[in-house]
Parts: C-alpha cells; sequence; structure tokens
C-alpha cells in the first residue's frame, strides 16, 4: 500500500494536469471567435494649435468618439484596453502616435459607446511639423483574457487634416 503522502501527491499532481489542460483548451477556443469591431471618429473642432515658447506645436481638439466593440468580449474576456491615437509621418521618423483618449472597458454592455470629448492628453509635436500635416486617427485595443495570450487589433481612420495656420 502506498502512503497517504503518496496518494495525495497523485491526486494534486492530477488535478494540477487536468486544470492546466482546462486553461490551454478554454485559451485556444477563443481562436474561433472573429470579432467584428467599428469605431467612427469625428474632429468636431480644433480649440487651439499653437507654438508653445520652445518651439513644439501643440493641439487641442474636439471628439465624438463613438465605437461598438461588442463582439471582442467572449466567454473569456476580462476587460478590453481602449486608446485612440493620432499618427503622422515626419522627415525624421517615419510613425509618430500620440494617445489622445484611453479607457477601459470591464464588459460587454459598456463596448457600445458615443463619447462628446476633448483630447485627453497633450497632442504636442517636438518641433514644428504638425502645420497642414495630415493624419490618421487610429482606435487600438487589447484584449485581457480571464486565461491565455492577450491580443492586440486596431482600425485606421484615415484623411484628417490640421490647419496651416496657427490658431
Amino acid at each position: 500500500m502506498h502512503s497517504f503522502g503518496y496518494r495525495a501527491n497523485a491526486l494534486l499532481t492530477f488535478a494540477v494536469t487536468i486544470l492546466a489542460f482546462m486553461c490551454a483548451m478554454a485559451s485556444l477556443s477563443d481562436n474561433f471567435n472573429s470579432p467584428t469591431p467599428s469605431a467612427q471618429v469625428q474632429v468636431l473642432n480644433i480649440n487651439w494649435f499653437q507654438k508653445q515658447p520652445h518651439g513644439n506645436d501643440e493641439v487641442s481638439m474636439t471628439l465624438n468618439i463613438s465605437a461598438d466593440l461588442q463582439s471582442l468580449f467572449t466567454w473569456n474576456t476580462k476587460q478590453v484596453f481602449v486608446f485612440l491615437a493620432a499618427e503622422y509621418e515626419t522627415p525624421k521618423h517615419s510613425l509618430n502616435q500620440i494617445s489622445l483618449w484611453d479607457g477601459i472597458i470591464p464588459s460587454k454592455e459598456h463596448a457600445k459607446f458615443w463619447i462628446h470629448t476633448s483630447n485627453k492628453y497633450r497632442f504636442i509635436d517636438q518641433g514644428s511639423n504638425l502645420r497642414g500635416k495630415e493624419y490618421n486617427l487610429t482606435m487600438h485595443w487589447h484584449v485581457m483574457p480571464k486565461t491565455g495570450k492577450m491580443f492586440a487589433d486596431k482600425i485606421v481612420m484615415p484623411g484628417y487634416r490640421l490647419p496651416q495656420e496657427y490658431r
């Protein structure tokens, strides 16, 4: 006969193996979800566009942000981190990203939203590169599961342009 310790060890090893197998299956089941999120952003107003005393350009804008991210939620989704970024090119860098707004969506019920806001974070370029600049607004999201790996994706919305002159 095996002692109590051997039997407890065997039972615990079996339980952990089953738990690891269930977590792996749960994580793999997310691969069958094909999300179709949508987002729209309107720039309602450029509140100000100015050159700072030390030479950097700064922009403040009023935005309408609407999105339907409900398809990102499955039974394994804990929360979704979402942020809106302005992306543009300069002679020095092929990609500049500035976060304008972000939020955490805790549940599917909160994943369809409409927000009227000014940019939450400062839109500043180091230099005088923003006058007349074309830029894209990109909605990024990171899905944080209860178990398994995180995944991220984005929707790029092109066709925005800043004014030629400071205001």
